[in-house]
């Protein structure tokens, strides 16, 4: 997978357009066994502080999904929640099966702008309170990565917080049907990034996933969720 900031103009493959399709069962390109992983003295809270407030020179591996975007994406944000747990971990979300967009697929907390929005924090912050219940008092924005662009229009900025101990966890059951921890040490190791391809017709994509055993569960984290976790990589490597 090539690193891409220059927006494609080609015709490309539409991965929601095929019949019966499984992420899961899509051909393997390789896994990034090859690449470091993150040390883990980088982890803790300071670290990770000091990291933000002198952000290093790095270059994210993917900046959009490729795939044409007729629209000017709309403005959106999601938190990529790092709790403060003794062993880091980042919280997701499992969308619920009655969403239009995205249904069933694993995903930060966050969403569209609204107008009354002050930024791309407020953003961030209002749609985890709403998605999840956790309060903003709770969440330490630490600062931001690149913006992403996906396939359903949005220019999404992951801001990235601490989240520190004693929140409560209200799921709205309109939009998430399940709350989860993956360990922070798992996302930044290379040895889980995947990298997928599907070819149609003609034409191909690929990206990322990080499938993530959770006891007897698998959580398959792939497509702008793992590709935002890919570049917080980059970003924490770096």
């Amino acid at each position: 997978m090539t690193r891409d900031d220059a927006v494609p103009r080609v015709r490309e493959l539409q991965l929601s357009s095929l019949p019966h399709f499984d992420p899961r069962n899509a051909p393997i390109l390789g896994v990034d066994a090859h690449l470091p992983a993150v040390p883990q003295p980088r982890y803790t809270p300071d670290a990770l502080r000091a990291r933000f407030s002198a952000p290093p020179v790095w270059t994210p591996d993917v900046s959009r999904d490729r795939t044409v975007i007729d629209v000017e994406p709309a403005n959106a944000s999601v938190l990529i929640p790092i709790v403060l747990r003794e062993q880091p971990t980042v919280l997701l979300t499992q969308r619920t099966a009655r969403l239009n967009k995205h249904s069933g697929q694993i995903a930060f907390p966050g969403g569209k702008a609204d107008p009354e929005d002050k930024g791309p924090d407020d953003t961030a912050l209002r749609e985890t309170l709403e998605e999840v219940g956790i309060e903003r008092s709770f969440v330490e924005v630490l600062g931001h990565l690149n913006t992403y662009v996906t396939v359903t229009a949005f220019n999404v900025t992951p801001v990235v917080g601490l989240v520190h101990p004693g929140f409560a966890l209200r799921p709205n059951p309109d939009e998430v049907a399940d709350v989860f921890e993956v360990p922070l040490q798992f996302l930044l190791d290379p040895r889980h990034h995947e990298r997928h391809y599907m070819e149609w017709e003609g034409l191909r994509r690929e990206w990322f996933a990080m499938p993530y055993q959770d006891g007897a569960r698998q959580r398959y984290i792939w497509g702008a969720t793992a590709a935002m976790l890919r570049n917080f990589y980059r970003f924490m490597s770096a």
